[in-house]
C-alpha cells in the first residue's frame, strides 16, 4: 500500500539462478513508509495478489485528484494494501494496522483471506468508520463467501485476465514438458493421475506439481477449471502466486500456474528484481518471474505476438476470468455498492461514474499492469 512516494529498491542485479532467489529479498513493492497510516475515513483494501500492483498504481492515480488540504472525510484517500510485506515473496503471515485507530491484524494474502477481512466488518473503535472497505479478489464468488443480499457482500467486475500453466524457461535449462498441452492433460497433471512428462508427448521426467497458498484466487479459478475438490497427494502448496523465483521451480519436472496479465506486467512493464523503474516502466511491481515461463493450451499461446504483447484473445475461454473489487451489500444503492465507494468502482454508465471503470488514466493502468479491460467493469454479482 503507498501514497503518491517512490520505490524503494536495492542496486543489485541478478547474473545467474543462485542470485536470482537470493535476491528476492529487494523486491519492491507498496506498503507505505514509516510513518504513513491511512486515516479513519480513508477507503482501505486488501486481499488478492494478482491484482495488488494496479489497485497501487489506481490508488495513486485516484487520490492525486484529491489534494492534501482537501483531504478530510468527505474527500477521502484510497490504499490498498498488498498481500504479503515489501521484499518478500514468502506466504508466511505477518501483521498490518489498516487504518489510524484499528487493532493490529493478520495481513489478509490472497482473496480468500480479502473477503474474510472485509466481512468481519471490524470498525476503528473510536469513529465508527469500518477498518477494510474492500478487498480485492482475482476470483468469482465461491460457495463459502457470503451472500449477495443485506448483511452479505457484492463482487464488483473491474477487468479481466487469464490463467496458464507455468514451466521451466530455457535461460535455466528448460523443461521436460511438451510445448503445449490440452484441458484433458492439465486435469491428469493437476488431479495427480498423470504423473510422467512423457505421457503427454514430454520427456520422460517425473512431474513435480506445485500451487499457490490456500486462499488464492487464482488457485481457486484453477482449481475449478481443472474439476478440483481437494488437492491431490502429488501436489505442493508452498509458493506465493504470480511469482516464479521459489527454488523447486529450477527443476526441468516443475509446473506452476501465473495469471497471464501478471506475467505481461513483470515481464514487458516492470524492472528487474532490484531496480529502480526505468522511463515508462509500471512504478508497482518487479519482475518475479524468476526460473517460469507460461505455455500454451490447446496449441494456443496465452500472448499475442506483439513486441510488447497483450492477453491473447484467441485463447481458450475456459482460462479466462474477471477480477474483482469486493464491498459490503449496500440496500440504499441502486447497483449495491456503498455510496461512499461508488466514485471508485462504480459502472462508467452510473449516475456516478467509478473512477476505475470510466477513468482514461485507470483504464491505461489495467492495460499496463497486463490486464485487459472489460465493458462489465461495475457490474455486480
Amino acid at each position: 500500500m503507498r501514497k503518491l512516494t517512490k520505490l524503494l529498491a536495492s542496486a543489485a542485479t541478478i547474473t545467474a539462478a543462485a542470485a536470482l532467489v537470493a535476491s528476492t529479498a529487494t523486491t519492491a513493492m507498496a506498503d507505505p513508509p514509516k510513518g504513513v497510516t491511512p486515516q479513519a475515513y480513508d477507503i482501505v483494501g486488501v486481499g488478492s495478489n494478482t491484482t495488488q500492483f494496479v489497485l497501487d498504481q489506481i490508488s495513486v492515480n485516484y487520490d492525486a485528484t484529491i489534494s492534501a488540504a482537501k483531504h478530510k472525510g468527505g474527500y477521502p484517500w484510497m490504499f490498498s494494501w498488498d498481500a504479503v510485506p515489501p521484499g518478500s515473496t514468502s506466504s508466511a503471515a505477518t501483521k498490518i494496522t489498516p487504518k489510524a485507530g484499528c487493532p493490529v491484524t493478520t495481513r489478509p494474502n490472497g482473496s480468500s483471506a480479502g473477503v474474510t477481512a472485509l466481512d468481519a466488518n471490524e470498525l476503528d473503535g473510536k469513529t465508527g468508520h469500518y477498518c477494510i472497505d474492500f478487498s480485492r479478489s482475482s476470483g468469482g464468488r465461491s460457495s463459502t463467501a457470503p451472500k449477495l443480499g443485506p448483511g452479505g457482500v457484492a463482487y464488483v467486475a473491474f477487468a479481466k485476465d487469464a490463467v496458464t500453466w507455468a514451466t521451466r524457461s530455457a535461460k535455466f535449462g528448460g523443461s521436460d514438458a511438451p510445448a503445449s498441452l490440452t484441458l484433458a492433460q492439465l486435469e491428469g497433471i493437476f488431479k495427480c493421475t498423470t504423473t510422467n512428462w512423457s505421457a503427454v508427448g514430454g520427456k520422460a521426467g517425473a512431474i513435480k506439481v506445485y500451487l499457490p497458498q490456500a486462499g488464492s484466487g487464482t488457485l481457486s479459478f484453477w482449481e475449478k477449471v481443472m474439476g478440483i475438490t481437494t488437492p491431490g497427494a502429488c501436489v505442493s502448496q508452498a509458493p506465493e502466486e504470480n511469482e516464479g523465483t521459489y527454488a523447486g521451480f529450477n527443476s526441468a519436472n516443475a509446473i506452476f500456474i501465473f495469471s497471464v496479465g501478471s506475467y505481461i506486467a513483470q515481464v514487458y512493464h516492470s524492472p528487474a528484481i532490484g531496480h529502480k523503474p526505468a522511463k515508462g516502466q509500471n512504478e508497482f511491481g518487479t519482475n518475479n518471474t524468476g526460473f517460469l515461463t507460461i505455455n500454451k493450451i490447446a496449441g494456443v499461446a496465452p500472448t499475442t505476438s506483439a513486441k510488447v504483447p497483450v492477453i491473447n484473445p484467441n485463447f481458450p475461454s475456459a482460462f479466462y476470468r474477471t477480477l474483482y473489487n469486493v464491498v459490503r451489500y449496500a440496500t440504499n444503492t441502486p447497483d449495491h455498492i456503498p455510496a461512499y465507494l461508488e466514485g471508485l468502482f462504480a459502472s462508467a454508465t452510473a449516475a456516478k461514474k467509478g473512477f476505475l471503470c470510466s477513468s482514461p488514466i485507470a483504464k491505461a493502468a489495467i492495460v499496463d499492469y497486463g490486464f485487459v479491460n472489460t465493458p462489465l467493469c461495475g457490474t455486480v454479482s
